[in-house]
């Protein structure tokens, strides 16, 4: 029976053991591919040779205790050699390397569990053979050894037609003995990757939730201040009384006082005493439940934060888990082409989420491929250069700024820009005036189009017209850009910018028709507010000036289908989305700040909605769509081609309106609010209100307004801090600020105007035509 029948045996006969000698024979394969590859650069390491001697030892009994007999021989032999290597009498050189790796190979052939089907004894045999011959000192031809295992990013066509002169870099020493050291393995469970999925939703939402807290307690603020107010009437009516009978006794003397007005009185303020000191007593008890109350919205915040992180990082793992096979397969291009390639990994322990890490194969392995192919020059052409023969290739993963950067750089001479140009030229994307006159990145942008080559034959490793593009497609996927950039002779480097986990995105919230959109900032450019009299009209199209280009502009609302866009301002709310040609200006109603999103992955059975890629929760609990910028630049173009595209401008109604003062009224009294604006409104003045302090200063920066009027104790933000804000920006310092408090005392008001107040008015002196007064004082009539 063969060892491949023994084991197919042995599988029905006890799975279990079968299917972790499986993996014990994928993780000692590893450490035997890693350590070979040390060995090339450090041939006698004795560090190296002992961790490579014990992985082929423990690989022989494992497969000896399961009954996988080429298990056995494989390992034996390789033992053997590395004995034989430890005591002197076997030279592991670059010819012995080629051979052991074939037998690694062999190896995970066998923890691929792929044994039965393909792994055969005259594999094995020639194996043996190959490497006894190497040891007695016989020189054996290995192409005849290597087999057909699949290597990183093999599902991804080498193709890439990249003219780069890039380098090749290595694995560094340090980094190859640390991955052959022998740890202690930490215990490890099995667990589906659906259950890790429902726990991060599940623990996403218990954050959400544990933040509604906040906001409640800020009401609960708003009742106790309410509750003061009446224990203040009470006092005020206590003292009244007291001071009416005080005096209807002074008036009577003399006199008999009727009984009954006096017993009246007695009854009256003894049920007063009583009001208020049930009133106090609430009053205390209130202000210890929400003292109570702030201390547990700290704490289950706290500890939500805790599970959803911990539940975040299950998902993780560190980007050396996908950099395995990077070594070796850097290492057999790099000599299929006869060059020399030193390959380099930093940034191993970066934490990546876990379905990122599952993607970057395929892309990664080719940027590899070609950084070989295309960037590494040969080691001749390296030297005539006055480079060292050479060359080196880094993969680097790192985080920045909330995202996840992985580059992979060489030290080539980089992309030839004149072949790219003839390149361009000959496949009729552009004459040759205007490729002429395209930059380097311009230039650089078309080694992502599909079926873009600069080879004109095909060889074993690229030349297909496929690559980049698929590249970048899987970027995308993860909502992620992709760049290259490259400096003359210094090498080129594409860098991939990543979300940190595709369960938590940073987004850009933005109103719309009323309705609150996530647009995910890796998509995004810039934001800006335009003066409605930046945009032009040219050929039809409405378009503005941006970092000296003109850009086409739409609103949201024809994107999503969603109402018509009207306004009353003078500016207008733009969100800069697109890289390159593609790149738009698409306005919206209103910028609602930047958030992190749990990501609320859409039901399967609606399909794909368009313009539409998830959905999450806010802070407070409502729900929101987050945007598919993709689909969003794709809808823009087909609305272009289609002659489809709207006008920013909007029409008459606005033009009517936009003549009107614009009034914003910040008061966390609804009764207060609704009085002011009735007021202002019914003089034809166009009124927006705030419920506090941070809605208004929201309000103040996104929107224009000739006024603000605002009350001094609100929730997040008093009146005090707001005025501060606002005169410290640029852009608001000259908005006329009236403050309209119920604190009439002299050291508030100046305190208010201090703060840069124009005008303060007390609530409780004013009429409705003094407020009517103040305001056309500051800012005139309600019509320019």
């Amino acid at each position: 029976m063969s060892g491949a029948e023994t084991g197919q045996g042995s599988s029905r006969r006890q799975p279990s053991l079968i299917d972790l000698f499986r993996e014990e024979a994928r993780a000692q394969a590893q450490i035997l591919s890693d350590g070979l590859l040390a060995l090339e650069r450090a041939p006698r390491d004795p560090v190296t040779l002992e961790a490579c001697m014990r992985a082929a030892h423990s690989l022989k009994g494992a497969a000896r205790i399961v009954g996988v007999p080429d298990g056995v021989s494989l390992a034996h032999v390789m033992e053997d050699c590395f004995v034989g290597a430890q005591q002197g009498r076997v030279s592991v050189d670059a010819g012995m390397i080629d051979v052991l790796l074939s037998g690694v190979d062999l190896i995970l052939k066998i923890g691929q569990g792929s044994g039965d089907e393909s792994l055969s004894q005259t594999d094995v045999d020639a194996f043996v053979d190959a490497l006894n011959a190497r040891m007695n000192g016989a020189t054996v031809a290995t192409s005849a050894l290597v087999l057909d295992v699949p290597q990183s990013g093999a599902d991804l066509d080498l193709s890439n037609e990249l003219t780069l002169s890039a380098p090749v870099v290595e694995q560094a020493a340090s980094d190859q003995a640390r991955s052959t050291e022998v740890r202690e393995p930490a215990r490890m469970l099995r667990v589906r990757a659906d259950t890790l999925d429902r726990l991060l939703s599940h623990s996403g939402e218990s954050l959400v939730e544990s933040r509604w807290l906040k906001p409640f307690a800020h009401s609960m603020l708003r009742v106790k201040r309410i509750q003061r107010d009446a224990s203040r009437a009470l006092d005020f009516l206590h003292e009244s009384l007291t001071e009416a009978a005080a005096s209807a006794t002074g008036s009577s003397a003399g006199f008999l006082a009727p009984t009954a007005t006096a017993a009246l009185d007695a009854r009256t303020l003894d049920a007063l005493d009583e009001v208020r000191r049930l009133n106090a007593e609430a009053h205390r008890q209130l202000g210890e439940r929400l003292a109570e109350l702030e201390n547990y919205d700290r704490r289950s915040t706290h500890l939500s934060q805790q599970l959803y992180d911990e539940a975040l990082e299950c998902r993780m793992r560190p980007f050396v888990d996908a950099t395995g096979g990077f070594a070796r397969m850097v290492r057999d291009v790099a000599r299929s082409l006869d060059k020399q390639v030193r390959f380099v990994i930093a940034g191993e322990a970066t934490e990546v989420d876990r379905d990122i890490l599952d993607l970057l194969d395929a892309p990664l392995g080719h940027l590899l491929r070609n950084a070989v192919d295309h960037g590494i020059e040969a080691p001749s052409l390296r030297r005539a250069l006055g480079k060292p023969p050479e060359g080196t290739i880094t993969l680097e993963a790192r985080h920045s700024a909330g995202s996840l950067f992985i580059s992979v750089s060489d030290d080539g001479g980089g992309v030839d820009l004149d072949a790219l140009r003839r390149a361009i030229v000959r496949k009729r994307l552009a004459n040759e005036t205007t490729a002429a006159r395209l930059s380097d990145a311009e230039l650089l942008e078309f080694l992502f189009l599909p079926g873009f080559s600069m080879r004109d034959t095909v060889t074993d490793v690229s030349g297909r017209g496929v690559g980049l593009d698929a590249v970048q497609d899987v970027v995308r996927q993860v909502r992620g850009n992709l760049r290259v950039t490259q400096e003359a002779l210094g090498g080129t480097r594409f860098l991939m910018q990543l979300p940190l986990t595709l369960s938590v995105i940073r987004s850009l919230i933005v109103e719309v028709d009323g309705e609150p959109y996530g647009l995910p900032l890796a998509h995004v450019t810039r934001t800006l507010v335009l003066p409605r009299a930046s945009i032009d009209l040219l050929e039809g199209h409405q378009h503005f000036a941006f970092e000296g280009r003109r850009l086409g502009i739409v609103t949201a609302h024809q994107i999503l289908r969603s109402g018509s866009f009207e306004t009353a301002r003078d500016t207008l709310n733009v969100v800069v989305i697109g890289q390159g040609a593609t790149c738009y200006g698409v306005v919206v109603d209103r910028f609602l700040g930047e958030r992190m999103l749990v990501v609320q992955p859409l039901d399967k059975r609606l399909g794909k909605i368009p313009n539409i890629a998830a959905g999450a929760l806010m802070e407070n609990g409502d729900p929101l769509l987050i945007a598919d910028l993709d689909d969003w630049l794709r809808a823009v173009e087909k609305l272009v081609v289609d002659g489809e595209l709207g006008r920013v401008s909007s029409g008459m109604t606005s033009v009517v309106a936009a003549s009107r003062k614009r009034v914003l009224v910040v008061d966390d009294s609804l009764t207060v609010r609704e009085l002011e604006r009735k007021l202002l409104a019914g003089r034809g003045y166009d009124v927006t209100v705030a419920v506090d302090g941070m809605d208004g200063w929201n309000a103040v920066r996104s929107e224009h307004f000739n006024l603000v009027i605002s009350d001094i104790d609100m929730p997040r933000l008093d009146g005090i801090e707001l005025v501060t804000l606002i005169r410290r920006d640029p852009q608001l310092r000259e908005t006329p600020v009236m403050i309209v408090s119920y604190k009439d005392r002299a050291e508030d008001r100046q305190r208010g105007l201090d703060a840069g107040a124009d005008y303060y008015l007390a609530k409780g002196s004013f009429h409705d035509q003094t407020l009517l007064d103040a305001v056309r004082d500051l800012i005139g009539e309600a019509q320019s």
